[in-house]
C-alpha cells in the first residue's frame, strides 16, 4: 500500500495508527472536519463527512489504495462513504465493535451462552436491515444505538463497489489520559479515594484489547487481502481482574457494593457474557497477546505512573 485515507484517528487509537503508517513510509491522508490538525507527515483534508457535496469536493481528484474508517457510526454515514469512494479505492476497512454482538441492544440477537466467545458468523451483517430514516442526526440517539449504527453501516458497505473489510474491536484500555471515555479512570480514582466500585449481584467478563494492539490490528487490516469482519481482542476480563490491576499498581485496595435491581452499575461490571472469538484473525496471520502481558502497564497507565519516554517506547 502506497497511499491511505484515514478519516478521523486524530484522537486515541488512531493516533498510534497513523504513526505506524507514517514510520512505515505510506503516504498518509487524514480526513477530519479540522478541529484536529493532522500530524506532521501526513496531509490534512478537512471536510465533513455527513455534507457529501462538501466531501466530493474536498477530496478533489484524490484516489487512495486503502481507506480506514475510524468514524462511521450510522447507516447514512456509510452510505454517503459507499457514494463518495467508489472509484477512489480499491480496499475499505472499517473500525467496528464488540458491540455489535450486545444481546441487549436488538431484539434480533441472542445472549451468547456464558463462556462461549462469539465468532464473526454468529451474525450475518450483509443481510442486516437498514434504515436511513432513523434520526442519526441527533447525537443523543446515535450515542444510545451505538451498536445498531456499527451493525447498519457495516451493512451498508458490504455491498459498496470496493473490497470491504470491519474489524470489530474489544473494548480498548491504555493510553492513560489520553482515554477519552475514561472508564478506566473511573476505576482509579475510586480506588485512590476509597470509594466502593459498584458492581452487579453476578458480574461477567468481555474481551479486551489495549491502544497500541488495535492500532497493530488495523494497520495489518490495511496491508492484508481478506473482506468481511474480524473480531480483535486481547483477552478476556471482569470488573476484578482490573480492579486487582490497579490496586497491585498503586491504586489502593478496591471495596465493591451491589448496584440495586435496576440500577447503574460501574462500567466493565457486565451483566450478560459476550467475549469474541479472535480465531478468523489468528488463521489470517495476527497474533493477539494475553492480558497478562498488558494489563500491569495498563493499569500503571491509568495511574499516571509510567513516564512518557516508557510509554513512547511501548508504542
Amino acid at each position: 500500500m502506497n497511499e491511505v485515507c484515514v478519516i478521523g484517528g486524530s484522537r486515541y487509537f488512531g493516533k498510534h495508527l497513523i504513526q505506524r503508517l507514517l514510520a512505515a513510509g505510506v503516504g498518509v491522508t487524514v480526513l477530519n472536519r479540522g478541529s484536529v490538525p493532522a500530524p506532521p507527515g501526513a496531509t490534512h483534508v478537512v471536510a465533513d463527512r455527513d455534507d457529501e457535496a462538501a466531501l466530493n469536493a474536498a477530496l478533489g481528484s484524490r484516489r487512495f489504495d486503502i481507506v480506514l474508517d475510524q468514524v462511521c457510526y450510522t447507516s447514512r454515514q456509510a452510505d454517503i462513504a459507499r457514494r463518495v469512494f467508489t472509484g477512489r479505492t480499491g480496499r475499505y476497512v472499517m473500525t467496528s465493535t464488540i458491540e455489535v454482538y450486545d444481546p441487549l441492544s436488538s431484539p434480533h440477537l441472542v445472549a451468547a451462552a456464558p463462556g462461549i466467545p462469539v465468532g464473526e458468523g454468529t451474525i450475518d451483517l450483509a443481510t442486516w436491515p437498514v434504515n436511513f430514516d432513523l434520526p442519526w442526526h441527533d447525537p443523543v440517539f446515535r450515542d444510545g444505538a451505538y451498536g445498531e449504527g456499527k451493525r447498519q453501516a457495516e451493512a451498508v458497505l458490504s455491498h459498496a463497489g470496493f473490497a470491504f473489510a470491519s474489524v470489530r474491536s474489544a473494548h480498548v484500555v491504555g493510553g492513560g489520559a489520553a482515554d477519552f471515555t475514561g472508564r478506566l479512570r473511573h476505576y482509579a480514582d475510586r480506588l485512590r479515594t476509597g470509594e466502593p466500585v459498584v458492581v452487579r449481584k453476578v458480574n461477567h467478563a468481555s474481551s479486551f484489547i489495549t491502544d497500541r494492539q488495535i492500532a497493530e490490528v488495523l494497520l495489518w487490516a490495511c496491508a492484508a487481502d481478506f473482506t468481511g469482519p474480524v473480531n480483535a481482542a486481547g483477552g478476556q476480563l471482569d470488573v476484578f481482574a482490573i480492579c486487582d490491576a490497579l490496586a497491585a499498581a498503586g491504586a489502593g485496595e478496591p471495596s465493591y457494593t451491589v448496584a440495586a435491581p435496576g440500577g447503574e452499575a460501574s462500567p466493565y461490571a457486565f451483566d450478560r457474557w459476550y467475549a469474541m472469538d479472535t480465531s478468523r484473525a489468528e488463521t489470517l496471520g495476527f497474533l493477539f497477546t494475553d492480558p497478562a502481558q498488558w494489563l500491569p502497564e495498563v493499569a500503571a497507565e491509568a495511574l499516571g505512573t509510567v513516564t512518557e519516554t516508557a510509554g513512547q517506547a511501548a508504542a
